[in-house]
């Protein structure tokens, strides 16, 4: 029987009806300079094979004792685990850790990064993992906690994809205003069989700014890859 769970976690809805075989609908995103986009519920789902090659060298780079955090349906802490790593899963979507919990995934749970206490070798942010900072003025204050987190000689992976492509106009040009916040700071909403979650503010952090935020606190901070399409994979120490 299925927990009977928040109104508010429309991604965690998601996840349960795909992980019982409601294959019917995927999840919906916009932001506030783009248009609906659909997210396919069985990518959430996927192997180590049908990862991106930046997925695969952060999994490949992961060691110890390692903190997946905002898990999803738990893809990236299974493939861990079965590697024989010891691995915790933690997201604050109630669905979302009940399907991890579901598919195999030994340590999930409803946990908020800025709640976490434990300690930790890698602490894996996937899917462009700078999101949760939500503004770039709260970013210092995350990685500071996450730095406290981290075992001597721990690491942080994370990936992000710099947006700016998507200010570019018909001439090469960019139309950004220059009055308004960072721009990789997007109002994000998601929204499934015709509910909406709330209105979310999402990050895209470009590597030199990372950097820059990294430096500001005390931690280094590596371009381990660039990916296909404007996106990258970081290491933070």
């Amino acid at each position: 029987m299925k927990k009977n769970i928040s109104m508010k976690d429309i991604f965690g809805k998601a996840l349960l009806d795909y992980f019982s075989g409601d294959f019917t609908v995927n999840i919906v995103t916009s932001t506030n300079i783009s248009d609906d986009d659909e997210l396919p519920l069985a990518y959430l789902f996927r192997e180590y094979k049908d990862m991106s090659k930046l997925e695969q060298k952060a999994l490949h780079l992961a060691k110890g004792k390692v903190l997946d955090v905002g898990c999803g349906a738990g893809s990236h802490s299974l493939y861990l685990q079965n590697k024989g790593l010891d691995v915790k899963a933690i997201d604050v979507s109630e669905g979302a850790v009940e399907v991890t919990q579901k598919r195999g995934v030994k340590n999930a749970s409803l946990t908020s990064i800025l709640d976490e206490t434990e300690t930790f070798d890698t602490i894996l942010l996937m899917m462009n993992g700078t999101g949760i900072f939500q503004e770039l003025s709260k970013t210092p204050h995350y990685l500071k906690h996450l730095k406290s987190l981290l075992n001597p000689d721990g690491q942080i992976l994370i990936d992000s994809t710099d947006i700016k492509y998507m200010y570019e106009d018909d001439d090469g040009g960019y139309w950004q205003d220059m009055h308004a916040n960072y721009y990789g700071e997007l109002d994000y909403l998601l929204s499934y069989k015709g509910e909406e979650a709330p209105l979310t503010t999402w990050l895209y952090l470009d590597f030199n700014t990372l950097l820059t935020a990294c430096k500001s606190v005390g931690l280094n901070c590596e371009l381990v890859m660039e990916g296909e399409h404007y996106d990258y994979l970081a290491r933070i120490f």
